[in-house]
């Protein structure tokens, strides 16, 4: 990958795994027990919540820090189908003045889903640790 490349991929990294480690936080901060009880409401197991505000903290933290990042970058995709499929879709792209559609949803699912593909590995400790770019097969 050209450094132009992998300088976009890092911004995309950061910026995501920044995005996501708040979301995370606000659950925990917000009181995950209430986003159980509405995971619950919707269907969706209450134990999730903590699965997916789990996935959001630490994978945003360890997207940042560029540890495992086509790891995290695949979870982050099943947690954004799962929010577009379950919750978002109804509302539409825009949403539907109720609830807000999911137009972020699907630049999150974008972005994780380049990272699946291409990785990043400038400024990684992942690189730090394996000692060979994230991007060589």
């Amino acid at each position: 990958m050209t450094k132009k490349h992998e300088l976009g991929a890092l911004i995309l990294r950061v910026i995501l795994g920044l995005t996501f480690f708040i979301h995370g936080l606000a659950k925990f901060q917000g009181g995950i027990e209430n986003i159980a009880g509405w995971f619950d409401s919707i269907g969706i197991p209450s134990f999730m919540a903590y699965i997916v505000a789990a996935i959001e903290l630490v994978g945003g933290a360890a997207m940042i820090l560029g540890l495992g990042t086509r790891i995290i970058a695949a979870l982050f995709v099943i947690v954004m189908i799962g929010a577009i499929s379950k919750v978002k879709l109804e509302a539409g792209f825009m949403g539907n003045g109720e609830m807000a559609g999911y137009e972020l949803d699907v630049a999150l699912l974008a972005m994780s889903v380049y990272l699946v593909i291409a990785g990043s590995s400038l400024y990684s400790l992942g690189q730090l640790v394996i000692g060979k770019d994230s991007n060589e097969k």
